[in-house]
């Protein structure tokens, strides 16, 4: 009872001492948000002019994109005081607006595709699925995405999902997706080439149904350089 007495009696010392260590607290967390603050407007700008020529390379030739970082010291979170926000421009004339109102599926493939390339030595993602990465592209834009997307294999693993013969030499391993009807019920198959395979599917995307000796002479080259890039 007397323990309790003096805890009940001491309420108010209790209080200014409390009060004292959220506002050190509070010193503290300005401190280092500020420190963090400073550190993502510098790297903010080095990311912007980095994804940029990233995307440009991706038959965006007229993109921009930039991330603009927003600090609020009102607005104390775990991550600091900032708001990120990704804009893009995916067409030459037009403005920056937020990433996720512009970009069509495709765009944001690509967009999505050249920021982890920029980020793939700082962050690893276990596995990265594009779909549709390659939409409005062909020729040498569609080997820029097939070596990119090699580039950010080194340190994660990527599954692409493509149309394009030039994409798809660029992969380790190269699976076929095949739908057919078993009792009025479609079923979807997957397969895994062999380099053989791997050959004639690659000719079949070059030409089409029917498959020639150069044809085949053109995938097999395809296939060859693109392993050795």
């Amino acid at each position: 009872l007397t323990t309790e007495l003096e805890s009940l009696s001491s309420t108010d010392e209790r209080l200014d001492a409390l009060v004292l260590e959220i506002e050190h607290a509070k010193a503290q967390y300005y401190e280092l948000a500020t420190k963090l603050s400073a550190i993502r407007a510098k790297n903010a700008a080095k990311l912007t002019t980095q994804i940029t020529k990233s995307m440009q390379s991706l038959n965006m030739s007229g993109a921009k994109f930039e991330l603009r970082v927003r600090s609020d010291q009102q607005a104390m979170a775990k991550f600091g005081f900032d708001s990120v926000e990704f804009l893009v421009c995916a067409n030459q004339g037009q403005s920056l607006q937020p990433l996720a109102k512009v970009a069509s599926g495709g765009e944001l493939s690509r967009i999505s595709l050249a920021i982890q390339v920029i980020i793939a030595e700082k962050v690893t993602t276990p596995t990265l699925l594009f779909d549709e990465v390659d939409v409005g592209v062909s020729g040498p834009t569609a080997t820029a995405v097939g070596r990119l997307m090699k580039a950010l294999s080194k340190n994660t693993q990527v599954i692409c999902v493509t149309h394009l013969p030039q994409v798809a030499s660029f992969g380790q391993q190269q699976q076929f997706v095949n739908k057919f009807n078993v009792k009025n019920v479609t079923e979807t198959q997957m397969s895994l080439l062999s380099e053989n395979e791997r050959i004639e599917e690659l000719a079949r995307l070059l030409g089409g149904d029917i498959i020639s000796d150069t044809t085949r002479a053109n995938a097999k080259e395809l296939l060859a350089v693109a392993q050795a890039a």
